[in-house]
């Protein structure tokens, strides 16, 4: 019996891209993934020796450091990625020269989570506990009586002496944040409230059982030596995992997640119930990624005329995207920097949205929805929404509106920050339930509306743009 028959293809591989992605590390490796699987023929193995005729379908990696401007072609596609937790991808039309424009969907791949603290070892009542820190603003209550789990990066020994960052993901739950029993607080379902220090804290065993396992305090241990700082169990689990020693582990970033796997629901699978979709979906760097894959695979693409197309993954949006891997980064100033382009390019910008707000409420499975704010919270304005709105019906979709209530304060993304730069920019999103919640619900037929949105800008918006007069 095949599971979820009638659902579109691209929920189905939404659901496998989330399910493997419970950071924004795991997010970009998987990126990379799909873009470089993209280049592979059909029915051709990703390890077959390629056809001649097929190198040109291939996604090139450069690296930031080398000077990867002088040696793009024409019908060339490539990516560079930063710091592991940033990706930008982009082809090359066949026309191209320096100073000809470029079409960007940029969003971000980090969401509100938990993560643990660089000194994690805590204990109470009997019970090891995992000291951890918040990230953005979510729903915390959500996030207690959940099954969770780590998963992140660590930089461990290699056996030639050199040292690497690796990706982990423990597939199994480790941690559970308990909430207190009725008969104790009476009032729980009233008033619910916590201390997110000393009560929104994930217990990971008992500590008897760990009694024999507790490592003796060395005088002479080195700065780089995190064993003192965590549970012996914890970091042995992670060297498990790794095929490491535990005291090759030198350092982590490591992040809780809930380890229960996203999924469609209602009656017609018309949701999907799942953690991650702010920003993982709803932005959606999932659908961005599959656009530009798709219409890189396409066989137009080596005599399609316009623009750069361009995918940019960003960090730490959620807490205001000041990093080395933010939309306030150098990414796209020093990526716009090194191709010339004009600046009268496209910026299509993505993040969740909330439906039913200020009368204006969009509708799961109702189609992308455009952004606005008066006070520029959102970039979108009237010339940026008209060229979206025409490019979604080239494509056949629809287009629905929101904008905050004036009584309520307006979110923001990564679109205002950009706009700074001189390019065209619109705020564009779909509409989510929960947003920020440890589960939040999205529509199963929007993920295929923000991959056609995206697809349309790629192949048809340096046409579109020659036909509108503003300056």
């Amino acid at each position: 019996m095949t599971l979820y028959p009638t659902v579109p293809e691209a929920a189905k591989r939404f659901l496998a891209f989330i399910n493997a992605s419970p950071t924004p590390f795991h997010a970009i490796q998987n990126a990379v993934a799909r873009l470089e699987e993209a280049g592979i023929p059909k029915g051709l193995s990703h390890f077959a020796p390629m056809p001649s005729t097929s190198m040109t379908m291939l996604y090139t990696q450069v690296r930031e450091i080398d000077d990867w401007e002088k040696d793009i072609k024409p019908r060339g596609k490539y990516y560079f990625t930063r710091n592991q937790s940033s990706l930008l991808a982009f082809t090359i039309p066949p026309n191209w020269k320096p100073g000809a424009g470029v079409s960007i969907v940029a969003t971000h791949v980090d969401s509100p989570n938990l993560r643990v603290r660089p000194v994690s070892k805590k204990s109470n009542v009997g019970y090891l506990q995992v000291g951890v820190e918040t990230y953005g603003s979510a729903i915390w209550h959500s996030w207690f009586d959940r099954d969770l789990s780590l998963a992140g990066r660590v930089v461990v020994t290699q056996k030639n002496g050199s040292f690497q960052s690796k990706l982990i993901k423990v597939d199994r739950p480790l941690l559970r944040i308990p909430t207190l029993a009725i008969h104790l607080d009476r009032d729980i379902n009233t008033s619910f409230k916590f201390n997110k220090e000393t009560e929104l804290l994930p217990i990971a065993g008992l500590i008897e059982g760990q009694l024999n396992q507790e490592t003796k305090k060395s005088g002479n241990s080195f700065a780089s030596s995190i064993q003192e700082n965590h549970h012996p169990a914890l970091l042995s689990i992670l060297a498990n995992q790794l095929s490491v020693a535990p005291e090759e582990i030198h350092d982590f970033e490591l992040h809780l997640y809930d380890t229960q796997p996203s999924v469609l629901g209602g009656i017609d699978n018309e949701f999907i119930f799942s953690p991650r979709l702010d920003n993982l979906f709803s932005s959606p760097r999932f659908c961005a990624v599959e656009a530009l894959a798709g219409h890189a695979g396409d066989s137009s693409f080596l005599d399609l005329e316009g623009n750069v197309n361009c995918i940019a993954l960003f960090n730490h949006e959620e807490i205001g995207s000041v990093s080395t891997t933010g939309a306030q980064s150098s990414l796209i100033p020093s990526f716009l920097e090194r191709l010339s382009p004009s600046p009268a390019s496209s910026f299509p910008i993505n993040r969740s949205i909330f439906p039913g707000v200020g009368g204006h409420g969009p509708q799961i499975n109702g189609g992308m929805v455009v952004k606005t704010n008066a006070t520029q919270r959102y970039a979108s304005d009237a010339i940026g929404t008209f060229l979206f709105k025409k490019l979604v019906e080239r494509k056949g979709g629809k287009v629905q509106e929101f904008e905050v209530r004036n009584d309520m304060p307006c979110g923001s993304t990564v679109g205002p920050m950009l706009s700074t730069l001189g390019i065209r920019t619109v705020d564009v999103g779909n509409a989510m339930l929960s947003m920020h919640s440890i589960r939040e619900t999205a529509g199963s037929h929007d993920v295929q509306h923000a991959v056609d949105a995206f697809g349309s800008l790629f192949e048809g918006f340096a046409e579109l743009d020659q036909t509108l007069s503003v300056d």
